[in-house]
C-alpha cells in the first residue's frame, strides 16, 4: 500500500505541473514549491531550535494563529516554520504572519520529508484540525519527534474508519497525542486505540481576540449611516443568487447590504453588481462618493471582512449552498445573529449555534426571504440571537492554554 501511495503522490505530481499551465490557482501550487527549501534553508540555521506547525489553508491558519503567537511569547528562543498546503491559505498569508519562516509544504514524497525535516529539525510539531501525510508523519515517527494533532475533528465517514482505511490508520500512530474539538472525535480516535484530550477548538480563542483589535473601518461607517446593516461574508455565486432576489425584492430603505464575496475576480462581481437593481458601489470604486446613498457595497479586496462584521446587525455566511460554509464565528463574536445555507454537517461550531438558536439555517428562497424579513424587523429578536452568540464563543474560550499546558507542563514548570 506504501508503494501505491508513492507511485500515486509521484504521478499526482506530474500531472499537477501540466494542469498548472492553464489554472492560475494550481500554478500558483506547483510553482510556490519550487521555493520551500531555499526558503527553509536561509532561513533556520542548523543551531535553530525550532517548532512547525502545518495549516492546509486558511482557515486552519487562523485556527493555528491563537497557538502560534502564544509560542512565540513562551519560547522566544524558538523559531516558528508554518507551512500551507493551498495556494488560498499561503498566496493571502505568505508575507503576513508571526512565524519565522512561511512556505508551502513540499509533496508528501519520502525524499521531501526527509529533507524537509532535515532543514526543520523542529522539537515539537503541530498539525492544525486535519491533513495527515503519511510521509512526513512516517518519518517524524523514525526521527522520534513529538507530533500533536490541534482542534482535531474526526468523523466516522473519514479513511481512518473504512475497511481499506489501515495505510492511513498507521499513520496516525506517529501523533504523540491528539487534541480534539469535541466527545465524538475522542470517543473515535479511543476505538482505534489512541488517547485524545478535548480541548475544544483554538479558532475561539482566535476570534475572542478580534473583540481587542480596532475593527474601525470609516468607509463601512459612512456606508452604514444608522441603517440595518447585513454583510454576506464568502458568499458563492448561490448565495448572491437567493440574497440578490431578496434586496431587489423585498428590501426597505431602511435596509442595507454589503457583499464580501469569496471569489473576488472582476467578471464575478461584475455580474453581481449588474443583478442588483438597487443603486451599488464596488469598494475599489470608492473615491470622494456620499457613501450613504448607496443600498449596496461590494468589497472586492481580502482581508477586511473581520472589521466589516463589526458593523454587521446581521451576517449570513455563504457556502451553504456549496462545498460547505465559510468560518461563523468572525461573526458570532461581535454579537449578531448569523443566518447559513443547509451544508454545515461537518462543522461542529454550526451544529452548536443551530442548536442553541443563535445561528438559522435556510434551505431556499421562501425560508431566507422569512428569515431576513423576522431579522430585520424585530430588533429585539436580533438581540437575543446575538446574545446566544457572544455568549457561545466566550464559553468555548481558552483552548490554546489548555493545549499549551499538555504539551508544555515540564518546560514550563521548569521556567
Amino acid at each position: 500500500m506504501f508503494f501505491i501511495y508513492n507511485l500515486f503522490t509521484q504521478l499526482v505530481n506530474l500531472s499537477l505541473k501540466f494542469v498548472a499551465l492553464f489554472n492560475k490557482k494550481i500554478h500558483f501550487f506547483v510553482e510556490g514549491r519550487k521555493n520551500s527549501f531555499t526558503l527553509l534553508s536561509r532561513e533556520i540555521k542548523p543551531t535553530d531550535r525550532t517548532f512547525w506547525i502545518h495549516a492546509a489553508s486558511l482557515g486552519e491558519y487562523e485556527q493555528g494563529l491563537p497557538l502560534i503567537e502564544r509560542l512565540k511569547q513562551l519560547f522566544p528562543q524558538h523559531k516558528i516554520i508554518l507551512t500551507f498546503f493551498s495556494p488560498s491559505g499561503y498566496e493571502v498569508k505568505k508575507n503576513n504572519t508571526p512565524a519565522d519562516v512561511t512556505l508551502y509544504l513540499p509533496m508528501d514524497t519520502i525524499s521531501n520529508a526527509k529533507r524537509f525535516l532535515t532543514l526543520a529539525h523542529p522539537d515539537k510539531v503541530f498539525f492544525i484540525k486535519y491533513e495527515y501525510w503519511p510521509n512526513y508523519l512516517n518519518e517524524l515517527k523514525k526521527q522520534n519527534i513529538e507530533t500533536y494533532l490541534v482542534s482535531g475533528i474526526l468523523r466516522p465517514d473519514q479513511v481512518f474508519f473504512k475497511w481499506y482505511g489501515s495505510f492511513y490508520r498507521k499513520a496516525l500512530t506517529a501523533f504523540t497525542y491528539f487534541f480534539v474539538q469535541n466527545e465524538g472525535s475522542k470517543e473515535l480516535l479511543t476505538q482505534l486505540g489512541h488517547d485524545a484530550i478535548v480541548t475544544g477548538d483554538t479558532r475561539f480563542d482566535r476570534v475572542a481576540q478580534i473583540l481587542e483589535q480596532d475593527n474601525t473601518l470609516d468607509f463601512v461607517a459612512a456606508f452604514k449611516a444608522n441603517k440595518t446593516l447585513l454583510v454576506a461574508g464568502s458568499s458563492w455565486p448561490k448565495d448572491e443568487e437567493l440574497l440578490v432576489d431578496f434586496i431587489n425584492h423585498k428590501a426597505s430603505k431602511d435596509m442595507k447590504f454589503i457583499f464580501a464575496p469569496h471569489n473576488i475576480k472582476p467578471d464575478l462581481t461584475a455580474k453581481l453588481q449588474q443583478q442588483l437593481q438597487k443603486s451599488v458601489i464596488l469598494y475599489s470604486q470608492i473615491t470622494n462618493q456620499n457613501l450613504a446613498e448607496y443600498d449596496v457595497l461590494i468589497i472586492d479586496a481580502y482581508s477586511l471582512l473581520t472589521k466589516t462584521y463589526s458593523y454587521a446587525d446581521i451576517a449570513y455566511i455563504g457556502g451553504g449552498f456549496g462545498a460547505g460554509i465559510h468560518n461563523i464565528l468572525e461573526a458570532a463574536t461581535f454579537g449578531i445573529p448569523v443566518v447559513i445555507g443547509p451544508n454545515y454537517k461537518k462543522f461542529q461550531e454550526a451544529k452548536d449555534l443551530i442548536e442553541r438558536k443563535g445561528c438559522l439555517v435556510v434551505h431556499n428562497a421562501t425560508e431566507l426571504h422569512e428569515t431576513l424579513n423576522q431579522l430585520f424587523s424585530q430588533p429585539q429578536y436580533r438581540k437575543q440571537l446575538g446574545s446566544i452568540n457572544s455568549a457561545f464563543i466566550l464559553s468555548n474560550k481558552n483552548a490554546t492554554e489548555k493545549i499549551i499546558q499538555a504539551v508544555f507542563s515540564v518546560e514550563l514548570s521548569a521556567k
